[in-house]
């Protein structure tokens, strides 16, 4: 059922039928109504029409005007499931490639371009498809389609061998980022290459082999273009505040001649087979054993697929679940669970377990206890709570998950490339409302009990004493085929005839109106201020506390206990075991959940709107009457502990805590984690996490935002019961002190042996949040320096250097304090060039700041952001958060459009001779000394070693 979560967004629980066109409606020439379907729900409507192009293009398109944004999303059928051996990668390295320009875009201006409307945009590739998304404000629509139909049209006009070489570089430096140098990073690759044979394409990541992308060239890509990029492989699906018949004559204007590609041959299911289990290891650097063991099941969209969801469900998916009881609750594990994955080719039935270093057990013990709850489940089977729980579970997420226009376009996508039908998750509700414990047990007693796996062991260096088992099997060595060098005339280009110039770039639509969500205040009687609005779309409510605390509020010696009186906030109450409590939640369709920050602590609520009372009961019991049980504190206690070693095996936060602790001083409670150190961890006490609960959470004084479509006195009628329960004044916010002691203009090493990337952190302190004075004009003044794509730093850093996967920089601000940061990853034999160029970049920038043309765009790119700004929950909630704890008033927005509009180049480059001379920086790098040392003593600047 797990993978099916994202799905959820599509349809709420309503019948859909299928109506006829509007009369009178006229379809440009060569579009076909396919479909046309809307929800019978007089609450929640989903409607969607679907049509077809003459060559092959499928259109989805989705109306809903609650925000002024269009989200395009176009999906290619076409993943690594399509790649030949020895061409690993190539899907993913298209979704780089489709961004570098086409006939009519010129180079890096997709990104300029969409930037600029105010949008984003992205890629992404998995094993079965590639799709490209952007969010814009909605005036802005035409300008995206004809950037989308440019790049499957003509894009090969614009590629060349330099292009290729660069983003061969970016995708490798993507890998050793998230793969190579990254804990765990090869999990899925080992996995895989146990559980499938070499000829099988899902034996590799959609990333690909660097091998192999070191021996095409560009016309092998193009080749793969060609072959897969055509308009009857791809679903373009567009919602939101759309014009329909608009929207289709662009569609037929842009698209409509561009002719088919080949035909794309339907894919043929290929689960995978073992004969015997397979057992492989892996050495990292991590802290944390690993178990991750894999079973072969079936495809999606098979007819025991979600019956396999269910056995999941109920052997990992939760606290009461088989795995988390056995493992978590007697303290062997930090954590565990399970997920039945399903992949068009194949579906697996995955199961983890993060071990506790403490409980002093091997992988094997811990694998003995995976294997005997995969046994229970025989005797326990389905009962009807599992099923009522599951059910409702997916009621929620439905109604979450309509909550995002891009989710709903997206997933509308989804069904209609792998099933042919934008609604196909109907069937998947219709199964989950029929599955029953003979069905569960059937596909237990076919796919996993007994049944042949991959058992996967992620041991710390040199402790491969801990594995589950000795290593019994090797993939096949790569046989890689000789390249075939293609020719230009090897290749059938598609041409294009138009009766328009596609070289024009079209204008933006008339300016859309963005208006401020209503607001409303209140304070309630145990002295809550309360602001909150009643302008959500969907029955949902969306609850966020903020009380006086977090780290800054900790006793000297005591660092983490902000978060770890958080963490016991989400255990057992005197009324009610913790894994009941969040069965509970689970059949409620809700959240409640407890987090430590820097000045407060927080809690957060969503629920139904239908399901408000029973989660506020659910909040009530968790923060009146914990039960604070010596057990949970222990477990809790060594977890978060746990957590902080691992943390030591990560280079981008040892470079971030490293950073921190130089720019506000050795004495600042920025210089430590906000989980602490080993040594404040180890010295709590549970009377030290009651003492920090009666003193921070407590109403009078604190702060909630409300997002929800009930009135003021519908919510606060829902809140009369915790409000009277819940009384006291809040502790007084308590203050940062920076007390900086490290050099300017000085390499701070930190040795991490062996790593094959380098963490840059170049920065220093800066001013404090505000919402309209230096702090928002210095993020202005920085937006083409570091603050986008298409930035200074990231177009040389990336695009022309290769150098790495993005960098990017900005002011981070609070109320005593902030700083500017430049954040990246490089290439090990790039770091020291990397910091030359960062340097060369501030130099430059402090002496003569943004070019008029900057200025220029930064103004359209943040003046029309605003758009996007309230499109969900989250977004109004962080709205309205920070109005409370900045004390602002709404008009702070138009005083932040009107500096936009107004400030001068002048006034920006004077921020950035303030802020960006190269001499007041601060470098951090993070990365194997032994080669990183003679070269960063050349750059000239002195170099002293860090450790932590």
């Amino acid at each position: 059922m797990l993978r099916w979560l994202s799905v959820f967004s599509i349809l709420w629980l309503a019948a859909c039928t299928q109506i006829d066109p509007k009369p009178g409606d006229t379809l440009p020439k060569g579009i076909q109504l396919i479909e046309a379907s809307q929800a019978n729900n007089s609450d929640i409507k989903i409607a969607y029409k679907k049509y077809r192009l003459e060559n092959g293009l499928t259109v989805l398109l989705y109306q809903d005007d609650n925000a002024p944004l269009a989200h395009v999303d176009v999906t290619y059928h076409v993943g690594s499931n399509r790649e030949e051996p020895g061409k690993s990668g190539f899907a993913h390295f298209f979704e780089h490639m489709m961004f570098q320009g086409s006939k009519h875009v010129g180079d890096q201006e997709h990104f300029r371009i969409i930037n600029e409307a105010g949008g984003t945009m992205n890629g992404s590739t998995t094993k079965d498809r590639t799709n490209y998304y952007q969010t814009v404000p909605a005036n802005q629509l035409e300008k995206v389609l004809w950037l989308e139909a440019d790049r499957m049209g003509f894009l090969l006009e614009a590629v060349s061998q330099k292009k290729f070489e660069i983003q061969r570089d970016t995708v490798k430096n993507e890998r050793a980022q998230r793969v190579d140098n990254a804990p765990y990073g090869l999990l899925s690759e080992r996995v895989d290459e146990a559980l499938y044979p070499r000829e099988h394409p899902y034996s590799w990541q959609p990333i690909g082999y660097i091998e192999d992308l070191n021996r095409v060239d560009v016309n092998d890509l193009k080749a793969f273009f060609l072959r897969w990029y055509g308009p009857n492989n791809a679903v373009i699906s567009i919602g939101g505040d759309i014009d329909e018949q608009q929207t289709l004559a662009w569609v037929a204007q842009y698209f409509g001649s561009i002719p088919s590609g080949p035909e794309v041959p339907e894919i043929t299911p290929l689960p995978a087979q073992l004969s015997k289990t397979r057992y492989i290891s892996l050495e990292d650097r991590v802290h944390i054993p690993l178990l991750y063991i894999s079973y072969p099941t079936v495809y999606a969209g098979a007819d025991d697929e979600v019956a396999l969801d269910m056995f999941s469900e109920i052997l990992g998916g939760g606290k009461n679940s088989l795995l988390h009881q056995s493992l978590v609750e007697s303290g062997k594990a930090l954590s565990a669970g399970s997920s039945h994955y399903c992949r068009e080719m194949a579906c697996t039935l995955s199961i983890y377990v993060r071990a506790n270093p403490q409980a002093g057990l091997t992988l094997a013990q811990l694998q003995q206890d995976v294997d005997q709850a995969i046994n229970d489940f025989a005797e326990r089977g389905v009962n009807a709570e599992d099923l009522q729980r599951v059910r409702s579970s997916l009621k929620a997420s439905t109604i979450y998950s309509l909550e995002s226009v891009s989710d709903v376009v997206t997933q509308l996508a989804f069904g209609e490339i792998f099933f042919g039908q934008p609604l196909y998750i109907s069937q998947v509700l219709e199964q989950f409302k029929n599955v029953d414990d003979k069905q569960v047990q059937q596909a237990y007693q076919q796919y996993i009990i007994n049944k042949p796996r991959v058992v996967m062991s992620v041991v710390p260096k040199g402790q491969t004493q801990l594995i589950a088992g000795p290593d019994n099997y090797q993939p096949e060595p790569r046989q890689l085929p000789k390249h075939q060098h293609l020719d230009d005339n090897q290749l059938a280009l598609r041409e294009v005839t138009d009766n328009f110039d596609r070289s024009v770039e079209p204008a933006s639509g008339p300016a859309v109106a963005v208006k401020l969500p209503d607001l409303w205040q209140a304070k309630l009687s145990n002295g809550l201020q309360v602001l909150g609005t009643s302008e959500q779309a969907t029955p949902t409510v969306t609850l966020q506390f903020r009380l006086a605390g977090g780290s800054v509020s900790e006793p000297a010696g005591k660092e983490g206990l902000a978060k770890l009186t958080a963490q016991m906030l989400m255990q057992s109450t005197q009324q009610t075991l913790a894994a009941d409590l969040a069965d509970e939640l689970v059949e409620l369709g809700a959240s409640v959940s407890f987090s430590g920050g820097l000045y407060s602590q927080n809690i957060n609520l969503t629920s139904l709107t239908e399901t408000l009372p029973q989660a506020l009961n659910v909040l009530e019991q968790r923060l009146l009457t914990p039960a604070f049980d010596p057990q949970e504190f222990e477990r809790e206690k060594a977890r978060h502990l746990q957590s902080i070693e691992q943390k030591f095996n990560q280079p981008s936060w040892l470079a971030s805590i490293a950073s921190q602790g130089l720019f506000f001083g050795e004495g600042s409670r920025l210089a430590t984690s906000s989980y602490g150190s080993r040594e404040s961890i180890a010295s709590l006490s549970l009377e030290d996490v009651k003492q920090f609960w009666q003193q921070h959470y407590q109403p009078d004084g604190s702060q909630l935002v409300a997002v929800s479509n009930l009135s003021q006195q519908q919510l606060e009628t829902a809140l009369t019961p915790l409000q009277q329960q819940w009384q006291g004044k809040a502790s007084q916010a308590a203050h940062l002190v920076a007390k900086k002691s490290a050099s300017n203009n000085t390499i701070y090493l930190l040795d991490k042996p062996g790593a094959v990337q380098s963490v840059i952190r170049i920065g220093r302190s800066a001013m404090p949040y505000d919402a309209t004075g230096e702090y928002f004009k210095a993020n202005l003044m920085n937006f083409n320096f570091g603050g986008n794509f298409n930035s200074r730093i990231n177009m040389n850093l990336r695009e022309d250097k290769g150098y790495t996967y993005g960098v990017s920089s900005g002011f981070g601000g609070f109320k005593d304090g902030g700083s500017f940061v430049i954040s990246t990853d490089v290439r090990q034999d790039a770091t020291a060039p990397a910091i030359k160029e960062l340097l060369t970049e501030l130099d430059a920038y402090s002496k003569h700041g943004p070019s008029e043309q900057e200025l220029a765009y930064m103004r359209s790119a943040v003046s029309q952001q605003e758009a996007l700004a309230y499109a969900t929950p989250s977004q109004k909630a962080s709205f309205l958060m920070q109005m409370l704890a900045f004390d602002l008033t709404p008009e702070f927005v138009a005083t932040q459009n009107q500096i936009t509009a107004t400030i001068s180049q002048s006034e920006l480059q004077q921020l950035a001779a303030k802020y960006f001379s190269p001499e007041q920086m601060i470098v951090v790098v993070v990365g194997d000394k032994e080669q990183l040392l003679p070269e960063l003593k050349k750059i000239g600047m002195p170099v002293q070693e860090l450790a932590l």
